[in-house]
């Protein structure tokens, strides 16, 4: 009449594809590849308290001086590394390559997404060469919309308004409030 239940799950299990272990990527493999952003963040805050310690400060310089953003900077850039560090090593299938960020790239065995990375840095690249042409506005407004852009963002032309805006006041605030010396590139009539 009927099969038994336990018989036919059974043949669909047999039927599902299975993994071997040389089909999988060892695990410490997964986790040296999954902590290269942890390490390039942390590689970065080091960079930062480098410049910290070497930065020739001003006698008459006011508070908060300009040690103060650059090691806020640092200090949150190395505790969301460790933070990164410790969800991937207590974690470790987060780096599975079967993840949707894996099939996507179609690539086995390696989980970074080089689309988001080529995106951000190109973006810090054009930010850093062109700040004194474009000024302040302009190159930080690149940089957000390079990231959006890194994260997929889906409307673009929204995606820069805004990253106008926070540029502007970004400028604002350090240029006017705190009266740093921020480039004004093209819209303060440099060219």
């Amino acid at each position: 009449m009927s099969e038994p239940i336990h018989s036919v799950t059974a043949s669909a299990q047999e039927a599902l594809p299975t993994q071997s272990g040389s089909d999988r990527q060892p695990e410490s493999r997964r986790l040296s590849s999954a902590l290269v952003g942890p390490l390039v963040l942390a590689g970065f805050s080091t960079y930062l308290l480098v410049g910290i310690l070497t930065m020739e400060v001003p006698s008459n310089a006011s508070f908060p001086g300009p040690r103060v953003f650059p090691g806020v900077l640092m200090s949150a850039g190395y505790l969301i590394s460790i933070m990164l560090a410790l969800a991937i090593w207590r974690n470790p299938e987060g780096a599975d390559p079967d993840s949707a960020a894996h099939r996507r790239s179609g690539e086995q065995g390696f989980l970074s997404d080089w689309r988001a990375v080529a995106w951000v840095v190109g973006g810090f690249l054009a930010f850093a060469t062109g700040m004194p042409y474009l000024g302040w506005i302009l190159a930080g407004a690149l940089l957000f919309w390079c990231v959006t852009r890194a994260f997929r963002s889906p409307r673009p032309i929204f995606d820069l308004s805004i990253a106008l805006v926070m540029s502007s006041l970004v400028y604002l605030a350090f240029g006017v409030g705190l009266g740093l010396n921020l480039p004004s590139g093209l819209l303060g009539g440099a060219f």
